[in-house]
Formats: C-alpha cells, sequence, structure tokens
C-alpha cells in the first residue's frame, strides 16, 4: 500500500498519474496547503521541507521497514523502480528520461509556478515580473515543442515519469497566458495524455479537493509568508 500525502497540486497530480498507470494500491491523505496542514509535525517528520506529496511505502522492495520518500521527482524514481515500469531499463533511455525529469523539477515547474504566483496572487500587480516569467514559461514550452517535434515523448518513443511529471505544470495553459496553438507538437502530446483513462481517474481523484474554497487572504499569508520559522514549528 502506497500511503499518499496529497493537495490537487500540479505536484500532486504527477503522483496520482503514476499511480493510476500502474494500478498499484494506494490511499489519499489530504494535505490541506491553504488550511496549513503541511506544517503539522506529523507531516514534518517524513516531509521536511513542508510540501506535498509525500509518500510511505508500506510494503517496500526489500521487505523491510515503511519507506518514507518526499519531493514529487524523487517520488516518481522510486514508484518506477519499484514497479519497473515507465523508466527506461537501458543506460541511455534511463538517462534520457531523467535529464527531463530533472528538467521540469528545475525549470518547467519553479518558472510557471512563479508565473502563477504573480500573475494570479501576488498583492501588486509588478509588470517586470509578471512578463518575466510569462515569457519563461513561454520559453520553456518552446523547448517541449522542439523536443516532440522529434519523438512522441519527453523521454523518446515511450510514455514515462518525465511525461507524468511535465504534463500537469501544461494544463493551466491558459492560466499561464499561454497559447497551445503556438506549439503544434505539444499540443499533440498533451490531448494525448489528456486523453489517456488513468491521466481522467487521476483527476477525478482531486475533484473532491478541488471543489473546496479557493485561495483566501487567510491562506495566502500561510502559502506565501514561510519562513525558517515556519518549519521549526514542526
Amino acid at each position: 500500500m502506497i500511503e499518499l500525502y496529497y493537495w490537487p497540486t500540479p505536484n500532486g497530480h504527477k503522483i496520482t498519474l503514476f499511480l493510476e498507470e500502474t494500478g498499484l494500491d494506494y490511499r489519499i491523505h489530504p494535505v490541506d496547503i491553504s488550511a496549513g496542514d503541511q506544517f503539522k509535525p506529523e507531516f514534518l517528520a517524513f516531509s521536511p521541507n513542508n510540501r506535498m506529496p509525500a509518500i510511505i511505502d508500506t510494503a517496500p522492495a526489500d521487505g523491510g521497514e515503511p519507506i518514507s520518500v518526499f519531493e514529487s521527482g524523487a517520488i516518481l524514481v522510486y514508484l518506477a523502480e519499484k514497479t519497473g515500469r515507465f523508466m527506461p531499463g537501458d543506460v541511455r533511455g534511463r538517462k534520457t528520461v531523467l535529464e527531463w525529469l530533472f528538467w521540469q523539477v528545475g525549470g518547467l515547474g519553479p518558472m510557471a509556478g512563479q508565473n502563477h504566483h504573480f500573475v494570479q496572487y501576488a498583492p501588486e500587480k509588478l509588470p517586470y515580473a509578471m512578463q518575466r516569467y510569462i515569457n519563461e514559461t513561454n520559453r520553456l514550452y518552446g523547448v517541449m515543442d522542439k523536443r516532440l517535434a522529434k519523438v512522441p515523448y519527453l523521454g523518446g518513443e515511450e510514455y514515462s515519469i518525465a511525461d507524468m511529471a511535465s504534463y500537469p505544470w501544461v494544463v493551466p495553459w491558459q492560466r499561464q497566458q499561454q497559447d497551445l496553438d503556438e506549439f503544434p507538437h505539444l499540443k499533440r502530446w498533451f490531448e494525448g495524455i489528456a486523453a489517456r483513462p488513468a491521466t481522467v481517474r487521476a483527476y477525478e481523484k482531486g475533484q473532491p479537493f478541488s471543489s473546496r474554497p479557493s485561495v483566501t487572504e487567510e491562506s495566502k499569508k500561510i502559502l506565501f509568508g514561510q519562513t525558517a520559522a515556519s518549519v521549526s514549528k514542526g
């Protein structure tokens, strides 16, 4: 059983995409980040960066004690190795998938996240910051489009954890001030993943939590006012 600590954000969706594709047994434990659940001591005990998602594998491959994993990229690698799926076994294929996975966790996610912040949530509109991250998101979409003009998926010929990591960050393309019609190869890839039954199921799993109240002024303080003191509470 995989105990999944989750909220329906792009990083949370990455993990449900994998779990639904593989059919692993899992149970969702909601971590309401707008309410500050990520700062609870019991969560910080295995997710020290006070971020979700995180998992606890109660039946690890070595048969030992449960294993906890935090950080979405690390979770995807762990689960791919556990199941032997969505990660090539050969050294070259594995290298390529890991390149694009790290490209997402180090580039697309952070840049699109800053795009979301300055365009939607910042208390004052800062044109320089907004344009900076809209443009960088656009550049990264271009990188994906160029790659996907050559191969069906980011990692090559087969769907992989690199695609699972990137897809949820393209879902809010309109909020990111992008136009998928400008990126035909990316659009083909995006629509293909959206139509996968496992993708549909993964996003359905987030619906009960997505219907909760939107970000409020109080939740903004929780989400965007964190310092070292926030971590030390746990």
